[in-house]
């Protein structure tokens, strides 16, 4: 039998702790979270009350509908107890970032600026000039997790599509810049932004009319130069560093 809660002296004893969900016909774990209490039996009680046709539901709603559809019932591992409040968000972070194809949202805390690298990447981002001065123009920062292929023109069809984006902020930006790890690797200019869909973009592969994309191209060498350098600039303005958000808004 599945249980679905603790009771309240296993609570107790248990504190702060990190846990997994895992999806029993291959073992795979499809979610990561903290919490305290019965936090880790919240997911798979809400997913009871919501059909997985529902616009509310997520991809690990619908993995657990999946799941349950099976005749099985989700896993719950508590991977680690009794962690202290100041290192939670850190022992969290550490255990997205070791599995792949997680369901969850957001991605573990810093871990764009702090999560796993290559040494080669470690070198570049520590190494590599700094922005650490206000820049004089608009900018939307765009959070890429890596960049697949070089060259401007590739990089530009990689990240300009799709983002949950405020257009009307969006339209005010002088420059676009991606994003890897708290590092600058591309500046582009936009001209439209629409929705994400074939309608606008012919080629998108996954459509989704909630986000957009734009229309643009890969910024002047002036500017490429001033905000990537040769190989990359890293951010150094406090306020613009450590922050998890896919979207960053700079002097907008």
């Amino acid at each position: 039998m599945s249980n679905t809660s603790f009771s309240p002296s296993v609570c107790n004893d248990l504190g702060n702790y990190v846990y997994r969900l895992i999806d029993p016909r291959n073992g795979e774990t499809f979610y990561v979270g903290k919490g305290r209490g019965n936090r880790v039996f919240a997911h798979v009680n809400a997913a009871l009350t919501l059909e997985a046709t529902e616009d509310q539901t997520s991809a690990k709603i619908e993995r657990i509908h999946d799941i349950r559809r099976s005749g099985l019932e989700v896993i719950h591992v508590i991977h680690r107890h009794g962690v202290p409040d100041e290192a939670i968000f850190e022992v969290e972070a550490a255990l997205i970032d070791a599995y792949s194809g997680l369901s969850n949202i957001a991605g573990g805390h810093n871990s764009n600026d702090r999560g796993p690298m290559h040494a080669t990447q470690i070198i570049d981002k520590y190494d590599l000039p700094e922005i650490d001065w206000e820049p004089e123009h608009k900018l939307v920062l765009i959070n890429v997790n890596k960049f697949e292929s070089s060259g401007r023109d590739a990089l530009y069809q990689q990240v300009r599509f799709s983002w949950r984006i405020d257009p009307r902020k969006a339209v005010k930006a002088d420059y676009l810049l991606a994003v890897v790890r708290g590092v600058v690797v591309g500046a582009f200019e936009a001209d439209t932004w629409h929705p994400a869909t074939p309608e606008f973009f012919p080629e998108i592969e996954h459509p989704d009319a909630k986000r957009h994309a734009f229309i643009g191209r890969p910024a002047s060498d002036e500017i490429w130069t001033r905000y990537c350098g040769e190989r990359g600039k890293r951010i150094a303005v406090d306020k613009m560093k450590h922050i998890q958000n896919p979207i960053r808004y700079w002097n907008i």
